[in-house]
């Protein structure tokens, strides 16, 4: 006898793990009549009929029938947030820690779709959350920058940039965590990107880059830990400095660019940060920057450049400080960092963010067509070649932008023009100057003191 090909139901919404390429959707029409009972228990849990349910179950159907793809009733219902239902398939002996033919169970699609009650409803009969994507069973195989997330203390934890950092005591001081939700159990895409950044992360030593301390990664949520710098960052500084001196400006250009430079320079690999902008840097309790925030950087390993697979989102990165040549989905080399440096010193500058009344879509449209922020500011905060080497760290030809080695040296030269060792001397002098005018004054007085006594 010729065996009954096996159903899918392919209406509403899809397991949390199904692919994006894999089409599994349907026409939306299901005639219940002609189907068998178990993909009409799928439709019913699909529609929130709990009477009709009720009957279908009490009439035989297993309440633990499976389609094609491994999917019951119970992913059907996490899915679209029935809560009625789930309580009714959980009683009749459903199955909570069933896996699809992707991995996902029905928690992991209610993670998915965040049907927060379901969640609930479904963590209290036992469901297991999903397995981090980097667990590892042999315990020896754990990473020896794994934390432990009890030692995580979130009580007083308060948000900070991006929505996606928090504060956190760990081991007795304040640190920054980065954490990762329940999308990287259904995005390969977001996964490889923790990796990358936890890559990358590991790798990095340097004054003017932020501290790594350690990870997450065999519990959820996964998270990095990094050092806190209660200072805050670069963007909240110039909101509230506003225009900065000349000297203040280069001593905090020269620490970016010394971290980038590292990263640059870095071995076998240069780094690439790709996401530069003044909020991604931060300002440590000595007055100095440090880079931060590695989510979008790439390692150039063989090629000497890299084409993205899409085009960036404004979701992603900040356009305003983007290198047209991302913007374009065009390759592109460490030189994109240079770009956004530029942005920034001379945001520093003029105190204000680059072409600050315009949208950023406008902003990355102006970059292509080679229109740059004017300079506004007094000529006299432009000195000694700033301005000419702003310029050429955004020139609309990669290859014609400085390393940041180069600017290092362009930097340093401007610090220490001899105008201000002379600025520096006549301050020196007026103080000495002053400081002498004092002490004469008190010798004065003592002697009108010693003589009066004698007197006296």
């Amino acid at each position: 006898m010729e065996s009954k090909p096996q159903s899918r139901f392919t209406l509403g919404k899809q397991s949390s793990g199904a692919p994006e390429n894999d089409d599994v959707s349907g026409s939306g029409v299901l005639d219940v009549e002609i189907i068998d009972s178990g993909v009409r228990l799928m439709y019913l849990a699909n529609e929130g009929d709990v009477e009709g349910i009720q009957e279908l179950l009490d009439s035989g159907t297993d309440v633990n029938f499976t389609d094609i793809d491994g999917r019951t009733a119970l992913h059907v219902a996490a899915c679209q947030g029935r809560s009625d239902v789930i309580d009714l398939l959980l009683h009749r002996g459903a199955e909570v820690n069933v896996n699809d033919r992707w991995g996902s169970t029905p928690l992991a699609d209610a993670i998915n779709y965040k049907n927060n009650d379901v969640i609930k409803l479904l963590e209290a009969h036992g469901a297991r959350p999903p397995v981090a994507p980097m667990h590892v069973q042999n315990a020896r195989e754990v990473p020896e920058y794994e934390i432990d997330m009890r030692e995580l203390d979130f009580t007083n934890s308060v948000e900070i940039t991006k929505g996606t950092f928090c504060i956190a005591l760990w081991r007795g001081i304040q640190v920054a965590v980065k954490k990762f939700g329940e999308e990287l159990f259904t995005d390969e895409d977001k996964v490889k990107a923790f990796r990358d950044e936890l890559a990358l992360f590991q790798q990095i030593r340097h004054p003017n880059v932020v501290q790594f301390l350690g990870a997450v990664t065999q519990s959820t949520p996964m998270m990095i830990v990094t050092e806190y710098l209660p200072k805050g960052d670069l963007c909240a500084y110039l909101k509230q400095k506003g225009s900065l001196k000349l000297t203040r400006a280069i001593k905090l250009a020269l620490d970016i660019a010394r971290g980038m430079n590292y990263l640059h320079e870095h071995k076998p690999e240069a780094i690439i940060h790709r996401d530069l902008e003044p909020s991604n840097i931060l300002l440590d309790d000595s007055g100095h920057l440090k880079v931060a925030d590695f989510g979008l950087s790439k390692l150039m390993k063989v090629a000497k450049s890299i084409k993205e697979d899409r085009p960036e989102t404004c979701q992603q990165t900040s356009w305003r400080y983007l290198a047209p040549e991302v913007f374009k989905n065009e390759e592109y080399d460490t030189k994109v960092d240079v770009f956004s440096f530029a942005l920034i010193l001379q945001e520093m500058i003029e105190g204000c963010q680059p072409f600050r009344r315009r949208q950023e879509i406008e902003v990355a449209k102006a970059y292509v067509a080679n229109e740059r922020p004017p300079f506004t500011a007094p000529v006299k905060l432009y000195a000694h070649g700033l301005r000419e080497l702003i310029e050429d760290c955004w020139n609309e030809k990669p290859y014609k932008r400085p390393t940041f080695s180069e600017i290092i040296l362009k930097l340093d030269e401007i610090n220490n023009h001899p105008v201000h060792k002379r600025r520096w001397k006549v301050n020196a002098l007026k103080y000495l100057q002053k400081f002498e005018t004092v002490l004469k004054l008190d010798r004065s007085k003592l002697r009108s003191g010693s003589s009066h006594s004698t007197i006296g």
